[in-house]
């Protein structure tokens, strides 16, 4: 096998395997900055040193690095970093490649005035399980941090349920693989023969219930999404109190059903792929 050199590859203009090292843990810092930046609403370069365990000067270069391309803004009365206009722009971007069509809005609109409770539809973003769009209101607010691009914790919510118990069990294990079904409350269903099981039940009464497996005090149910071969490709899902839910857990059922219905229709007449682009 012919190797190369270091100054063969800074001459064909190929990184060595110290320069790719180094270019990859400084992008992974920049991120973790981004990242403490956005979850502390504004950091200093100080702040940010003592997060990540850095030098401050590398935090300061890095972080001007960030505001100089416009990822970050520089306050320089008050010393600290916030998030720059640019993220912002990534977002609507975001927001563009994952939004849903108006017919798949409309519907989830309905769902939620008709149930009276946060109405979600979520669907597949490369291998993850996306929540694309949400429709809630100030009485019947959604479930924080079930909010767009959340891609998380599958076995514990009902639309996540419903999507793994589509997939094929080449599919599932795969995915559960790479997102273990951690605990999240004391009825979080984490044995994967359980889980199985449960799944399958899921796959033949085409419903899934998710009773404070993924919050305490909070219930959710949802229902697949079908594409024109009958493949699960999305599900729409409802969330509220316990007391709420138990209270009207046929009707809120029954929503669903006719929710997924409706767009399954929509999903198979080939309008969903002529709305997204799709040949």
């Amino acid at each position: 096998m012919r190797t190369i050199d270091a100054s063969a590859a800074e001459s064909s203009g190929l990184a060595s395997p110290r320069e790719s090292a180094s270019g990859a843990a400084a992008v992974q810092k920049a991120l973790a900055i981004l990242e403490i930046v956005a979850d502390r609403e504004g950091a200093t370069a100080r702040e940010i040193a003592t997060a990540l365990g850095i030098p401050l000067s590398t935090a300061y270069r890095l972080a001007q690095n960030l505001a100089n391309a416009d990822y970050l803004v520089h306050l320089k009365e008050e010393r600290r970093y916030e998030l720059g206009f640019k993220l912002h722009q990534l977002g609507l971007s975001l927001h563009r490649q994952v939004g849903v069509a108006p017919e798949v809005r409309a519907q989830v609109g309905a769902l939620h005035r008709q149930a009276d409770a946060a109405a979600y539809f979520a669907q597949y973003r490369g291998s993850e399980v996306v929540v694309a769009y949400v429709v809630d209101s100030p009485g019947r607010p959604r479930v924080t941090p079930l909010d767009f691009g959340f891609h998380e914790a599958a076995h514990a919510t009902a639309f996540g349920k419903i999507m793994l118990a589509g997939m094929t069990p080449e599919q599932r294990e795969q995915y559960l693989v790479g997102h273990p079904p951690n605990r999240l409350t004391p009825h979080t269903m984490t044995d994967r023969e359980d889980l199985e099981a449960h799944l399958a039940m899921v796959g033949r009464a085409g419903i899934a219930w998710e009773h404070e497996e993924f919050m305490p005090r909070l219930v959710c149910v949802a229902a697949g999404v079908r594409g024109p071969n009958g493949v699960i490709v999305g599900s729409v899902a409802l969330s509220g109190s316990v007391q709420e839910m138990r209270r009207k857990a046929a009707a809120s059922e029954a929503a669903v059903r006719h929710a997924a219905a409706q767009l399954s229709r929509y999903f198979r007449s080939g309008s969903a792929a002529a709305a997204s682009g799709s040949p």
